[in-house]
């Protein structure tokens, strides 16, 4: 008799399938990359590093078939070399790096490692603030890499752009190690080339961006590549708008060589310091079916199908943010250059994104409550919510379909306002679910892929 979670499993399948997911940070992957992370290559250790010095001037067909020395732990490495080796060919040629680590199991862990590669503690880090759309990870207190270094924060003018000068007169005065340019809920196209310049002034100063967000959109040629920009160092999770499976991937430009010999600490050698600092400096084993998965996604997304994919990632994302206007609803920067929404649900119907996300998730519409720049409200009763366009463009909804979210959007708004609390939705529950009925009849007709 089969465990039960796997009835869990098959609910959760059930759910994916009937709703809609409007959460900015995730996706659907392809069955191959479902199947890659269901195989046997979870029950191999494979400590260390493939050799791939020279693999980015060789055809796949080479990296599938050589056999090299490596710097692994353990032995039987041989068809994971190959594999591994391959996941950091295909990410190289996706963002023009030198070099790749596909190793990072996160985001979080990426980032990380690029701070203990460069930093010593105490060193001071600029990045955006949590409130103005920065993630955790950029010097959250309440992280484990804010106790270590020194972050500094700079933030957002009132139209939601990154604050230039603000930036610029801190990155002067502060004379930071990392220049951290990256977010979780930022709706506009950073200036790479203004920042890269800035950082130019500085001695030693890394050019890192967390495009964890938008490395699909990068990958689909939709979104400058900071790499292109002057930047040393690119982190992102592989799932997102990358559409992989969940994980971590460094990309960095400088010198490639052996992580074994400890190199000078100095900017063109950061993919190797990085390598040192991902293994064995911030983690242990790889997960060597994630990083096959990953390969497989960064294959699938060097295909000219994903650059029609990224392309209508935004076009769905804008087209639902003009009908989000014209139903009343107010949001941050009046719109978006990318994938994201961030709506003042405060503002605009005068309660918090909490209640309105608990309501969209009774219908099938599942987003996420989020702070606003200078929000002054509880942590978990924010005044915002955040959602985007990534999963459900991979679904093939449209223009046309946005239109129809909007109008569910609005009239779960309208509910929500009429209950004022979570504890009246059950009031209700009629005309929410008449709504859901309409949400599951247009899901069902855009199959999840894989599933």
């Amino acid at each position: 008799m089969k465990d039960i979670v796997f009835n869990l499993i098959a609910k959760e399948k059930l759910r994916q399938s009937e709703g809609l997911e409007l959460i900015p940070s995730e996706n659907y992957v392809s069955k191959d990359v479902l199947e890659a992370m269901g195989s046997v290559l979870t029950n191999k250790y494979s400590e260390g590093y493939p050799n791939f010095k020279g693999i980015n001037d060789w055809s796949e067909d080479e990296i599938s078939e050589k056999i090299l020395p490596n710097y692994r732990y353990y032995g039987g490495q041989i068809n994971i070399d190959r594999i591994e080796r391959l996941a950091i060919n295909r990410a190289c040629k996706l963002f023009h790096a030198d070099h790749a680590n596909v190793q990072p199991h996160s985001g979080a862990n990426a980032n990380e490692a690029v701070y203990f590669a460069w930093c010593k503690p105490g060193d001071k880090i600029l990045a955006m603030s949590l409130p103005s759309g920065g993630h955790l990870t950029h010097g959250s207190p309440v992280t484990r890499s804010a106790k270590i270094y020194n972050f500094v924060s700079y933030g957002v003018t009132d139209e939601g752009d990154i604050n230039y000068e603000e930036l610029e007169q801190k990155a002067l005065s502060e004379q930071p190690k990392i220049i951290l340019v990256g977010y979780s809920a930022f709706m506009k196209i950073p200036d790479f080339s203004r920042i890269a310049k800035i950082a130019n002034q500085i001695p030693d100063c890394l050019l890192m961006a967390d495009m964890a967000h938008v490395a699909g959109l990068i990958a689909g040629g939709v979104h400058p590549n900071p790499l292109d920009y002057g930047f040393h160092v690119m982190t992102t999770t592989t799932h997102k708008t990358l559409r992989g499976p969940r994980g971590g991937l460094i990309l960095s430009r400088g010198n490639v060589a052996s992580p074994l010999k400890r190199p000078e600490h100095a900017l063109e050698n950061i993919p190797i310091l990085i390598d040192r600092a991902v293994f064995p400096g911030t983690q242990g084993g790889p997960l060597e079916h994630i990083i096959a998965a990953k390969a497989i996604s960064f294959g699938e997304a060097l295909q000219s199908e994903f650059k029609t994919y990224a392309k209508n990632v935004i076009n769905n994302a804008k087209t639902l943010a003009k009908e989000l206007i014209k139903l009343d609803f107010v949001l941050q920067g009046n719109g978006t250059e990318n994938h994201l929404i961030l709506i003042n649900v405060k503002e605009s119907f005068g309660y918090d994104g909490k209640l309105y996300e608990k309501a969209l998730d009774q219908v099938g519409l599942t987003l996420n409550a989020n702070a606003l720049p200078d929000d002054d409200a509880a942590a978990f009763r924010p005044s915002g919510v955040r959602l985007g366009t990534p999963a459900i463009t991979t679904r093939g909804l449209g223009e046309k379909e946005m239109k129809i979210l909007a109008k569910w959007m609005r009239k779960v708004a309208d509910i929500c306002k009429e209950a004022s609390s979570e504890e009246n939705l059950s009031k209700y529950s009629a005309e929410l679910e008449t709504i859901k009925k309409e949400v599951r009849d247009l899901a069902l007709k855009f199959p999840v892929p894989g599933i």
